[in-house]
């Protein structure tokens, strides 16, 4: 097999070690104790399956405690984790990969290409339940030649190394995952990750050890505390009374108050992290002028600088500058008066208004609910009356699953390796189960996208149905979310541009 070595260290940039993964280079003793209020609870530890493992919000949790197939440095770049080369030959009928040596799992067993084969086999085994796995059944018949492995494509996937750096693209342990069961892998979960579970009391903390032998150097903290802390102004008192080191994701008044303290510091980039609403092709939403009035009448400049502070940026399509098929002539203007004229047209008005629901979450996500309501406000005014009902995340995730949304619901939507296949796609192609608009017309459109061999074709091709969906509001596309993390001066934190908050970057100040 012949293989394509300028696309292979395209891929791995694998000159440039270990330390690109961007881990603190410290390999000294336990620098204290860190503790870390977190928005958001860990429902499962298994990071492969089921709907929390679409969760982008809980990755670095399970970032902490696993390894991914190819890790992403804090900038998204991808750099050699337990893979340290891969590619694909030059006809794209086989994939190979290099595993690295020298690895062991959290129990002291060493880690081995079997572990690599395993993890992406039962990923693609439509039985075990992972939510990507119509990515990674695209990939069979492995084979193992020492640390080399070998597989045959069965369908051609542009991005399938990168989902090795996203959603599911986890590596659990063979041997020890058979003995003890799913039951068990609950119970006690390993990982080669850099930390390794002490200790956890579901819906309330998490306690974290240091791996010693984690082969991208110890981490700094000896001891991580992570608070399930879902209530935003209580996450603003823990880190304002001291009890936590370091939060995130708060109001950005409360951010820039804070930071003003003497003792706290912070950091705020935009992320690979949008706000959304996703319309549900029932009710009200399948009438075209309801769904371009309801676009057309959200001011997201104002949003952005009422509620937001001026942070983040306002966006018309489901991809943010950073990602690959971003088209900046995409444009959806706010025109109230336009949107009037649309519901006129099906009989709407002030007086008689289109009514339907809005699903949100409330604290989740910095103003996810203030947002909301103030969107409702602006419909409002144009002739839509919407009713706000507020749920958890978990509540989002299982109703999307069911294809039960109401015909509005506000989402973040994480996008860490910037492909349109995982924000447009996953999002709006119907047979995903992570779509919520599910019409023949667009799954059209899509579908021949998947396996589009011609890159400059590729992207392209997503532009246009970037642009249909736009014309056709069959989203309304928020905000590029800047993410706010607030810390103690005593701790120094690395801020990863997927969202993912990483215990592993930081150090003591």
């Amino acid at each position: 097999m012949k293989i394509n070595r300028r696309e292979l260290l395209g891929y791995s940039a694998a000159a440039l070690g270990v330390a690109a993964v961007g881990l603190p280079k410290i390999a000294k003793a336990a620098a204290g104790e860190l503790t870390i209020a977190y928005n958001v609870n860990l429902p499962s530890w298994d990071p492969t399956t089921g709907p929390s493992a679409v969760n982008p919000t809980i990755q670095g949790l399970y970032q902490s405690v696993f390894d991914q197939f190819i890790p992403q440095k804090p900038d998204l770049s991808f750099a050699p984790g337990l893979l340290t080369e891969w590619g694909w030959n030059d006809d794209r009928t086989k994939v190979m990969m290099t595993v690295r040596e020298g690895v062991k799992w959290h129990d002291g067993s060493p880690f081995t290409p079997e572990d690599v084969v395993w993890s992406l086999q039962r990923a693609g085994d439509e039985k075990t339940g992972n939510p990507i796995q119509f990515v990674w059944k695209n990939v069979s018949n492995f084979k193992i030649d020492g640390n080399k492995i070998t597989g045959d494509v069965v369908q051609f996937d542009p991005v399938y190394f990168k989902w090795m750096s996203f959603l599911t693209g986890y590596i659990l342990p063979k041997a020890y995952y058979e003995k003890v069961g799913a039951e068990g892998f609950e119970k006690a979960p390993i990982g080669t990750g850099p930390y390794m579970v002490e200790k956890f009391e579901r819906n309330a903390f998490l306690r974290l050890k240091a791996n010693p032998n984690y082969w991208g150097g110890k981490p700094a903290f000896e001891n991580v505390t992570i608070k399930f802390v879902t209530d935003a102004a209580s996450r603003v008192a823990e880190i304002e009374s001291g009890s936590s080191q370091v939060t995130l994701e708060i109001p950005y008044e409360e951010y820039d108050r804070l930071i003003a303290k003497d003792g706290l510091a912070g950091s705020i980039k935009n992320v690979s992290d949008i706000g959304m609403i996703f319309f549900n092709n029932k009710d009200a939403m399948l009438d075209k002028n309801v769904r371009q009035a309801a676009v057309m009448a959200v001011d997201k400049e104002l949003l952005v600088k009422r509620l937001l502070r001026g942070y983040g940026q306002p966006i018309d399509t489901l991809e943010t500058p950073e990602y690959a098929a971003y088209d900046p002539s995409i444009k959806v203007e706010h025109n109230q008066e336009k949107a009037k004229e649309l519901l006129a047209a099906s009989g709407y008005s002030t007086k008689k208004p289109a009514k339907f629901t809005i699903q949100t979450t409330k604290g989740f996500k910095p103003k996810d609910y203030e947002m909301v309501q103030a969107i409702v406000g602006m419909w409002r005014k144009v002739g839509i009356e919407a009713e706000i009902e507020v749920y958890e995340i978990a509540k989002h995730y299982e109703l999307r699953a069911a294809h039960k949304l109401a015909p509005a619901a506000f989402y973040n939507w994480g996008n860490s390796i910037g492909d349109p296949t995982t924000s447009t796609g996953f999002a709006m192609f119907g047979p995903s189960p992570h779509s919520s608009w599910k019409t023949d017309d667009l799954d059209a459109k899509i579908g021949p996208l998947w396996g589009e061999k011609d890159e400059a074709k590729r992207i392209a091709g997503w532009k246009a149905v970037d642009k249909y969906i736009a014309e056709e509001a069959y989203v309304l596309p928020l905000i590029q979310y800047a993410q706010p993390i607030v810390h103690s001066k005593k701790v120094n934190v690395v801020q990863h541009i997927s969202g993912a908050l990483l215990p592993a970057l930081m150090t003591p100040a």
